[in-house]
């Protein structure tokens, strides 16, 4: 009698588990596909919300000290844009992809019902430029802690409301039923597709079964609308794809699947070098968005500011240290008294740009370190080692984000001690998964186990360096 090993049944049941997995994705997949218009409405609702989120602050009293989330629409507003829907919105990009972008995201669907109705002209080449993503981040973060766009509803709208108004514009102009402001420049475009690479989920292409297509005599060509300009053909990962469904299902060969949160990281990422994507992780997401958030509780800005006010005084530079710009350029807000002068906001600048600066640096090196390890200097490599640090880019922006939900929170007293924990998890994990990323990684460049031990240590002190930004501002400063 031949044994049959215990494992047999085990891997058996769990790949039972796996094929209905996949064929539940699958359908859901084919069910967005099929409900399009339930999705648009949806989307109006959401649009509706949006607006009123928008508006409805301008038109309310600042709160008082006897306000809180639920009976103030300001603080309301507050907590639904900043405390709930951006940090969660990366959450929902890192578990579902670019659902958000597809199925929910009012901006994106203003974008689109525009360019239904508008010139359909052909995108310029200027604005197909690939570092716009990276440049409306930078700018947009900056600009946003110039004007305390966290606590007031009137830079709100210069901010989330004029980005609608350019998508709807943009849309307008170019394109036909397409998203052209969402793939080129959305300020937020680009931390989606980097996180979107960490989804569990995406749109399968099966380059053969499409090739091998036919069209049935007597059936129309088959057709589909990819608003956001994604070659559906040639498509292998989740970065760009907006997870719509609408193409579920075309010519029998797309599907909507499971897979390895590391595979396009690991499997695809290194395919095609993206200096800008490295660029917008290593000094944006790691370096602006650290010191943007950091900034107001630095001692070292404190102690800078203190120093150059002092001596601008006695060098006649007291107008810099006077509250003269308008909230627009600069937070002025005297009947709350809450105003930022000149010397404020130029040294908020220059602090955000210097970690910014120190912290690409010191990054940057470290991968440059991992990647002469591997067998001497690669551009493309580099690039592809770059992509590992996304979990702890993506878990910083999250930490940033959530500080606000937290902020509001403990205002209304509810119970938050598990938070300083969660934070620690939360940086611990990023550090581990990008580790386990950086020796996959390396795995695909040399058979040394020296080698890739090297590269994934310097690439670990990398993220280390990342996650030491958000120790001073949570547990230091």
């Amino acid at each position: 009698m031949v044994s049959v090993p215990a494992s047999r049944p085990a891997n058996r049941l769990i790949a039972g588990e796996e094929k209905r997995l996949q064929r539940a994705l699958a359908r859901t997949g084919l069910w967005l596909r099929d409900h399009q218009r339930a999705i648009r409405a949806i989307q109006w609702v959401i649009i509706g919300a949006y607006a009123g989120l928008l508006i409805i602050p301008l038109m309310t009293p600042m709160p008082d000290r006897l306000s809180h989330i639920w009976s103030n629409a300001v603080l309301f507003a507050q907590f639904m844009f900043w405390g709930i829907w951006w940090p969660f919105v990366l959450v929902s990009i890192v578990l579902m992809g670019r659902t958000w972008c597809g199925v929910f995201c009012p901006e994106g669907a203003l974008a689109e019902a525009a360019s239904r109705h508008g010139y359909g002209r052909a995108t310029p080449r200027w604005i197909k430029w690939k570092g716009w993503p990276f440049v409306a981040f930078a700018c947009t973060t900056i600009y946003g802690q110039m004007v305390s766009v966290y606590q007031y509803p009137k830079p709100v709208i210069i901010v989330l409301g004029g980005s609608t108004l350019a998508a709807m514009a943009v849309g307008f102009l170019y394109g036909r039923e397409k998203r052209v402001w969402c793939r080129y420049l959305c300020p937020v475009s680009g931390v989606f597709a980097v996180l979107a690479k960490l989804a569990p989920v995406y749109y399968r292409v099966d380059r053969e079964t499409w090739n091998d297509w036919e069209r049935k005599p007597g059936t129309p060509m088959p057709h589909v609308n990819c608003a956001p300009l994604v070659p559906i053909k040639t498509m292998r990962g989740a970065s760009a794809c907006h997870m719509c469904g609408r193409c579920a299902g075309f010519k029998d060969a797309i599907q909507l699947s499971g897979r390895s949160p590391s595979y396009e990281v690991v499997e695809v990422a290194g395919d095609a070098p993206k200096p800008w994507e490295s660029l917008l992780i290593i000094f944006g997401m790691m370096g602006i968005a650290a010191g943007a958030f950091q900034w107001a509780s630095s001692p070292i800005y404190v102690d800078v500011k203190q120093w150059l006010a002092e001596w601008l005084v006695e060098h006649g530079g007291i107008a810099m240290i006077q509250p003269q710009l308008p909230w627009w350029v600069l937070t002025n807000y005297p009947d709350l008294n809450d105003m930022m002068t000149p010397l404020d906001g130029g040294l908020m600048i220059a602090y955000i740009l210097a970690v910014a600066c120190i912290t690409s640096i010191a990054v940057g090196g470290l991968v440059a370190i991992a990647n002469w390890a591997l067998g001497g200097w690669k551009a493309a490599r580099f690039h592809h080692l770059v992509q590992c640090l996304i979990p702890m880019a993506g878990c910083g922006v999250f930490l940033g984000l959530s500080a606000t939900t937290v902020t509001l929170l403990k205002a209304e007293d509810v119970p938050l001690a598990f938070v300083s924990d969660l934070r620690i998890l939360l940086l611990l994990g990023a550090v581990v998964w990008s580790a386990w990323l950086l020796w996959s990684v390396a795995r695909r460049y040399t058979s040394s186990m020296a080698r890739r031990l090297v590269a994934t240590a310097m690439g670990a002190l990398a993220t280390g360096v990342a996650a030491f930004n958000w120790v001073l501002l949570f547990w230091i400063w």
